[in-house]
Formats: structure tokens, C-alpha cells, sequence
């Protein structure tokens, strides 16, 4: 069985096509393409003349750009060899080296938008603006760039270098732009913050290549401290670690409530320093156990009291 509402939309569906067919009869389709081909090549008419217009400056552009280009290498390179002949750290001859090979592929961008007429004033502003606020979001981060340029180029320690810093003691293991890295004894890694390591007190112990070892050696008001201070010279003077100058310095510093305190003071390399600091304290206590030099140590008498 048909249904009469589906022969009433077929129907109206036929009628529609037949009016929009009249409209398209009475329409000169010719004109229409027609005109619409005339806008198109009025549009690539308009893009030849504005690329012709352009060439040159293209042309210019593209010619500052690339004898720029070649002309920032050639100075990045002079820069480099200057560079590695007045000794500077590796860390900072990086450092430098990537930041003037920034700063001169900038300028030269800027000088080609400005040939090919890109307003420059406009870009700078924007650049500006988003510079402040990268700075601003990465405050801490460029303190620590700002004090890494401070460390390597003013060079307070250098990789090697046996240094305190931020209470902390250890070999330095590099420095990078952010951090300064320290090798403790007991053989761990600290990373310092660079914004850090320029504030704080630096102690660097390998700097000149020699340190002086202190010591003090106690012993009793009953033993002969004559005999005693030329124990430890002989020990220093057997040493091949001690160095002979400056002259070591072994003599009394004072007298203790239950001792008598003698300073000794011997000159050593840095690398030596631990060694020797053990050798002779090691050798100091044999030394006066075997001369009867007694060594004061503390007492406690406990007296108990029997009741009754």
C-alpha cells in the first residue's frame, strides 16, 4: 500500500526542482563564470604588481641577510680564537661564544625586516614586552645566569679547585651557567645555585698550590716539652710531604688547665694536605708512647657513699 503523504512530498520535492530550474533558464550562466573570472585575475594582477613592487627590496634583503650571516661567523670565529688564547675558562668560552653568536644573528634579522619595510619600532616594543615578562617569571633563573657570568669571568675557583662554599667542602667538578657543581670527599654531588655561590663567602683552598697545616699536640705539666717539641720536629723533617719553607713552626701556644698545649704549623701542597695532617698525628702518638711523653685525658672519680 502506498502512502498518500509520501506522494504529497515527492510531489512538492518535483515542483521545487522545476521552479529552480526556470531561475537558472532565465539566468546567463556565461556572464556569471565570466565574472567571476574577471575578479580572480584582478586579484593576481594585484599580487604581480605588489611582488614587482617588492622585488628589489626582496632582492636587498636577502643579500644583507646571507653576507650577514657569513660576516657574524667570521667575527664569532676571530672572537673564538681570542679567546682560547688568553686562557679563558671552557665553561665561559661556551658561554660567551653562544651569546655574541645571539646577539649578532639578531641584529641582522632586524636589519633585513627593516629593509623589506616590517615595522621595526613595532616589533622591539613587543619583543620588550614579552622580554620583561619572561624576565620577570624567570627572576630567579637569571640570577643564577647573572651569577654564573660573574664566576667564570672573575674567576674566584675553577674546575679542580679544592673550595668552601655555602658550607659546604669539595672539589669543584664544573660550572655551568646555573650551577657550580662540588665533588664532596665523601664523594657526593651538591649543585649550588651561580645566584648563591656569588654571594657567598668563598674559601678556596688550592688557589696557590700550597696550604699551611695547623696542629695542637697536648701533654702533661710532668713531661719535658722540649723533649716533646723535637719528637715532632724530627717526625716533620722525616715527612717527605713537609715542605722546608716556609720553616715549620713547633712551639708552645699555653698552658691548659690540666695541659701544656704546643702549637704545630707546617707548610704542605694542597694535594698532600689530608696525608701529611694524618701521618703526623698518627706519628705523634707513637712517638710519646714510646718516650713515656704522657697525654692528658679526663677523669671522673666517682666516690660512693656506704650508708649505716
Amino acid at each position: 500500500m502506498i502512502d498518500i503523504n509520501t506522494n504529497a512530498e515527492v510531489t512538492s520535492a518535483l515542483t521545487e526542482v522545476a521552479e529552480i530550474t526556470e531561475e537558472l533558464s532565465d539566468t546567463n550562466v556565461v556572464d556569471v563564470i565570466t565574472e567571476k573570472a574577471e575578479e580572480t585575475a584582478s586579484i593576481f594582477t594585484k599580487l604581480s604588481e605588489m611582488f614587482s613592487d617588492k622585488l628589489p627590496s626582496l632582492i636587498i634583503a636577502a643579500v644583507i641577510f646571507a653576507v650577514g650571516i657569513i660576516c657574524s661567523k667570521i667575527i664569532i670565529r676571530i672572537i673564538g680564537r681570542m679567546s682560547r688564547r688568553s686562557n679563558l675558562d671552557k665553561t665561559a668560552n661556551g658561554f660567551l661564544h653562544s651569546f655574541i653568536s645571539a646577539v649578532l644573528y639578531v641584529i641582522v634579522t632586524v636589519i633585513t625586516l627593516n629593509v623589506m619595510g616590517v615595522p621595526i619600532a613595532s616589533l622591539i616594543t613587543i619583543l620588550g614586552a614579552a622580554g620583561l615578562a619572561l624576565s620577570l617569571a624567570l627572576q630567579q633563573c637569571l640570577s643564577n645566569v647573572a651569577g654564573g657570568m660573574i664566576i667564570l669571568f672573575s674567576k674566584p675557583f675553577k674546575a679542580g679547585d679544592f673550595i668552601e662554599l655555602n658550607g659546604i667542602s669539595g672539589e669543584v667538578e664544573g660550572i655551568s651557567i646555573l650551577y657550580t657543581r662540588l665533588l664532596t670527599p665523601d664523594n657526593k654531588l651538591s649543585y649550588i645555585p651561580n645566584g648563591v655561590a656569588a654571594n657567598e663567602k668563598i674559601v678556596n683552598y688550592t688557589a696557590t698550590g700550597t696550604r699551611r697545616l695547623e696542629l695542637v699536640f697536648s701533654i702533661s705539666y710532668d713531661s719535658d716539652f722540649r723533649f716533646a717539641q723535637s719528637l715532632i720536629r724530627k717526625l716533620i723533617k722525616e715527612n717527605p710531604k713537609a715542605l722546608d719553607t716556609p720553616e715549620p713552626i713547633v712551639r708552645m701556644t699555653s698552658h691548659g688547665t690540666s695541659s701544656i698545649d704546643i702549637d704545630c704549623k707546617v707548610w704542605v701542597r694542597s694535594g698532600d694536605y689530608f696525608d701529611l695532617k694524618y701521618d703526623l698525628t698518627e706519628g705523634v702518638k707513637e712517638a710519646f708512647d714510646k718516650n713515656k711523653i704522657s697525654i692528658p685525658f679526663t677523669t671522673i672519680d666517682v666516690n660512693m657513699k656506704k650508708e649505716g
